[in-house]
């Protein structure tokens, strides 16, 4: 009214109509004020949001106030969703510089950083239209039609906090999971769910996978199975639905069209005597044993199960492919191969193994230190350590012509006489230079690799290397030992001693192949009586105690310290009891069972095994850790540890 005055729009001494009512009553003044505006001429919409917004604060709920201004609680809801958008972008409505539709578009996504962001990405656009906003807003989420997202469902992932998009102006197929990497990990965890059902089954192996690739079974053997009888009951209704099939077929065969209602029964009727006729396939308890299953998600969203498939390292066979030094069989899977520490993907005990991506799913590692158990090593940790020991044995075997011309022959051998196509060599003999994919931030310091690279060094200034002819001619002259050297550190650089990571599909290596690799280093590792001690391998924190559980920690000390030592260290945390095992297993000889000699095994009676500690078999005599003895004479200490 002041403005209308200020303009000379309206008298100061014009009428203006006024409601009077009691103060106790129940209708609000906005009530009243919003009626007046809307039954004259209607608001505008962001007006009437506010309007809306302010009966909301009051306490009034949706169905109230579309009841009170005759339009749905729709209307309501959809212009109380404007609250979400950002107050800069209902500036530029209330000026004009948007449309309603393109307004409503920005209620998708209540985050007020993405709105603007994508409205300066789009306000000088000519493709400005509200879909193209709505898809900008959504495009790093998951539509609900998904089949990850049907495979969860919207209840399971709101309740583990999950936030889901709705667009309240138009249809929005169920709207939008924000956040796909929970999306992701309720899927693999409802996945993991169904495959531990399977696990009573009795299948050696289970393989999830949100998406299984094209000719995932290339190379797997089929189980054959029989489809489970029908029981009475199941017969029983069988024969019931088939009837009534049957006789609405007959009833309506003379019709044109049968009647939606019937039409809509006799699909019932087909979904349910297909289901009861799709029977499981029984499987003979052997080969299940040694068999597995493949469970990703169907089309559809439902839990997909492909049974039945044999890989081809456990098919049963004469275990005769490869004897390591003491005559024992090294092609058997479920054995520590070498006394490396490493063990393929297989199960212990009768118990099934769960893959994702190939790789076992497992406890974390605050569920290891829980139990106090000894874990397997962590693989990522296990190729590193392998990786040192690979540039150990290029070292050794450099150096070793008598070796490196044995390792040749048998690889040339094994290419020539044998008729299997199995891989799996230690040795790559063409020679290819073995890329180390996983290694320490310390190998490039390491001893061995400066021993490596000062004789490649010294080779590569003597070798006329740019000149076949003089090349060929160079080596022509060279004396026999020479000769033996050159080739010695030649083949070195092919050697693979590596743990990688079996893909079970077949590709790159399998775990017969890794195993046969492992145990070919081991018959070279006893052949250049390789030493990693001598390699210059220590145990440190940030190398291996801190990326090992605490279990292991206190094995370590125990075998190079004895059990005194180790008890010392067992109420520290994580961080200190991997600084004070660092210190304490220094010079000590300790190695991991990783780079453990195979050969070299402690018998009763016999000198102390390699790798187990040089102190490990004397009398014991409690060493102290660090906080222990700060500040505190040499005799005072002594003292202690003696007690």
């Amino acid at each position: 009214l002041s403005l209308l005055v200020k303009q000379k729009r309206l008298a100061k001494t014009a009428p203006v109509p006024c409601i009077v009512r009691d103060a106790a009553s129940e209708i609000l003044a906005e009530d009243d004020s919003l009626a007046e505006n809307m039954q004259r001429i209607a608001l505008h919409p962001l007006d009437q949001f506010r309007a809306f917004l302010a009966l909301r604060e009051k306490g009034q709920g949706d169905e109230a106030i579309a009841a009170a201004f005759f339009v749905t609680p729709q209307i309501v809801k959809q212009r109380l969703k404007l609250a979400s958008v950002a107050p800069a972008l209902l500036e530029v409505y209330a000026d004009d510089g948007m449309t309603l539709e393109q307004l409503m578009a920005f209620t998708v996504n209540p985050g007020h950083a993405r709105q603007l962001q994508v409205w300066d990405a789009v306000k000088n656009s000519w493709n400005k239209e509200p879909y193209a906003i709505r898809r900008m807003l959504t495009e790093t989420s998951v539509r609900a039609s998904d089949r990850r997202a049907v495979f969860v469902g919207i209840d399971a992932y709101e309740a583990a906090g999950g936030v889901v998009l709705r667009d309240l102006f138009q249809g929005d197929d169920g709207g939008w999971f924000e956040d796909p990497a929970l999306l992701d990990r309720l899927v693999t965890e409802k996945l993991q769910a169904g495959a531990e059902a399977l696990a009573s089954e009795g299948w050696k192996w289970i393989e999830l996978a949100t998406d299984l690739p094209y000719g995932y079974s290339h190379g797997l053997r089929r189980l054959a199975g029989d489809p489970a009888p029908m029981s009475d009951q199941e017969s029983a209704s069988h024969a019931e639905l088939l009837a009534e099939y049957r006789a609405l077929e007959e009833e309506y065969s003379g019709q044109d069209e049968c009647p939606e209602e019937v039409d809509a029964r006799l699909g019932q009727l087909e979904m349910a005597i297909e289901a009861l006729e799709q029977r499981p396939l029984i499987f003979d308890p052997a080969e299940v044993a040694r068999a597995g299953v493949f469970v990703t998600l169907d089309r559809d969203g439902s839990l997909a199960v492909d049974r039945g498939y044999v890989r081809p390292e456990d098919e049963p066979r004469e275990e005769t492919a490869v004897q390591d030094v003491d005559g024992a069989d090294a092609m058997g899977q479920e054995r520590d191969v070498g006394g490396s520490g490493w063990q393929a993907f297989v199960s212990s005990g009768g118990r099934t193994v769960i893959n994702s991506c190939g790789q076992p799913i497992s406890a974390d590692l605050a569920e290891d230190e829980e139990d106090g158990g000894l874990k397997p090593l962590p693989e990522r940790l296990v190729m590193e350590l392998t990786a040192h020991r690979t540039l150990a044995l290029r070292e050794a075997i450099g150096r070793s012509p008598d070796v490196a011309l044995t390792l040749l022959l048998l690889k040339l051998v094994t290419d020539t006489f044998r008729t299997s196509s199995a891989s799996g060599n230690c040795l790559e003999a063409s020679v290819r230079h073995v890329y180390m994919t996983a290694q320490a931030a310390d190998l490039k310091d390491s001893v061995v690799a400066k021993l490596v690279d000062e004789r490649h060094a010294a080779w590569e200034a003597d070798l006329p290397l740019g000149d076949d002819t003089a090349l060929w001619d160079y080596l022509t002259v060279l004396d026999q030992g020479s000769r033996l050297a050159l080739l010695a550190h030649c083949l070195s650089f092919g050697v693979n001693a590596l743990h990688e990571k079996v893909n079970p599909y077949g590709a790159v290596i399998s775990a017969g192949g890794l195993t046969r690799r492992m145990a070919h280093a081991d018959l070279v590792a006893h052949a250049v009586d390789l030493d990693m001690v001598e390699a210059g391998w220590e145990p440190t924190v940030n190398g291996y105690l801190n990326r090992v559980p605490k279990a292991r920690i206190l094995e370590a000390v125990r075998d190079a310290k004895g059990e005194g030592t180790a008890q010392l260290l067992d109420h520290l945390k994580k961080g200190e009891m991997a600084t004070e095992a660092e210190r304490l297993l220094k010079g000590s000889g300790w190695l991991p069972e990783v780079l453990r000699r195979a050969d070299l095994v402690a018998l009763d009676g016999e000198e102390i095994a390699e790798g187990q500690g040089e102190d490990a078999v004397q009398p014991e005599e409690v060493d102290l850790p660090a906080f222990l003895t700060v500040d505190l004479p040499g005799s005072v200490a002594s003292m202690m540890a003696a007690e």
